[in-house]
């Protein structure tokens, strides 16, 4: 059975930084897509930023390019997020995702496996 358990939210000031994890699990993910997305209170959830697994190729959000970087550790079976200069409208409960099909790497309903979520509270 397939899981994604994030962890490394928290609360930080504005211009700070933190590091998302992703541990994957129950299978072998080579050749999947591995997604960030965000979901804030009373918005939809929204992609952040993509990679697959190989890390050959990645994605990200026009909001947080420059700012936040995806990538992975094949060793430990863990997709990061690296989100440094942060600001109060990154604010927002993060979640890990996982797809294995041809299709765009933007779309929530394109990914097969979902993360609990990690809270990310960015204070002004």
């Amino acid at each position: 059975q397939v899981q994604l358990v994030e962890s490394g939210g928290g609360l930080v000031q504005a211009g700070g930084s933190l590091r998302l994890s992703c541990a994957a699990s129950g299978r072998t993910f080579s050749g999947y897509v591995m997604g960030w997305f965000r979901q804030a209170p009373g918005k939809e959830r929204q992609f952040v930023a993509a990679s697959i697994w190989s890390g050959a190729s990645t994605d990200y959000a026009d909001s947080v390019k420059g700012r936040f970087t995806i990538s992975r550790d094949n060793a430990k079976n863990t997709v990061y997020l690296q989100m440094n200069s942060l600001k109060p409208e990154d604010t927002a409960v993060y979640y890990c995702a996982a797809k294995n099909r041809d299709s765009s790497w933007l779309g929530v309903h394109e990914y097969d496996y979902w993360g609990q979520g990690t809270q990310v509270t960015v204070s002004s």
